[in-house]
């Protein structure tokens, strides 16, 4: 995966709050040694699936949890949505997968899920991910979302001819201009300052822009806008 930043520790900032939720006792034991092995990161908590994750979620008030997308009684997918509908502030919710292109990954994003990890990546990835999703306004792995897209239109073609085009559909139509200038800068990963670098505005018309797409979109945060912007057609993965 690329496109994930510096993701640089804030030291002024307090320690970001961890849960973890896996099945596999082995691969939480793992996660736990990376994140815990960080200054500004610690996990408060474990669960093994999916139907303990919203009280736990509840008890722990964590910043990031990061899910295992395929569980034996509620999946990752059920499980972020859950957390959504449950919790006023949820936390930023971070897929961890076996499979690049796991058609369960997509429907989490959908959901709202921040992002998605693979599990054989780094340590070094791992942490800088979870810095990420939690603190900045960027996409997390612009490229691998835009594969994952791909990839599901590949296998949906089957299914009927795909919506496409520079209008989109749905909710996508009530976007101004400009605002759709700011969706398709941000599915290529850039961050609000360098959108606004781009487009010679400041940065705070460009945090506007993005406030107004995400409420005209229904999405929660960039990651589920990026993915609306796919699913319509609007923007296309290349």
């Amino acid at each position: 995966m690329t496109g994930i930043g510096t993701g640089a520790p804030d030291t002024a900032a307090p320690a970001l709050r961890v849960v973890i939720a896996d099945d596999e006792r082995l691969v939480r034991l793992g996660l736990r040694v990376v994140i815990d092995s960080e200054p500004d990161l610690t996990v408060v908590g474990e669960a093994a699936d999916g139907s303990e994750v919203v009280p736990l979620v509840r008890e722990t008030a964590p910043d990031v949890v990061l899910m295992d997308v395929r569980m034996p009684q509620v999946d990752g997918i059920r499980a972020t949505e859950l957390i959504l509908a449950a919790m006023p502030e949820p936390p930023r919710i971070l897929v961890v997968t076996t499979f690049e292109h796991d058609d369960y990954v997509y429907q989490a994003l959908q959901a709202g899920a921040a992002g998605f990890l693979l599990k054989r990546s780094s340590a070094e990835e791992m942490v800088q991910a979870v810095r990420l999703v939690a603190r900045t306004d960027s996409l997390l792995y612009p490229a691998a979302i835009r594969d994952l897209a791909s990839h599901r239109a590949a296998s949906a073609a089957a299914d009927g001819p795909r919506r496409a085009g520079k209008d989109g559909g749905g909710p996508i139509r009530r976007l101004t201009d400009r605002e759709g200038q700011v969706l398709r800068l941000m599915a290529t990963g850039l961050n609000n300052g360098e959108i606004a670098t781009e487009l010679v505005v400041s940065p705070e018309t460009v945090k506007s822009h993005v406030a107004g797409i995400l409420a005209k979109l229904g999405a929660r945060d960039r990651t589920q806008a990026v993915i609306t912007a796919y699913d319509s057609g609007f923007v296309l993965p290349k």
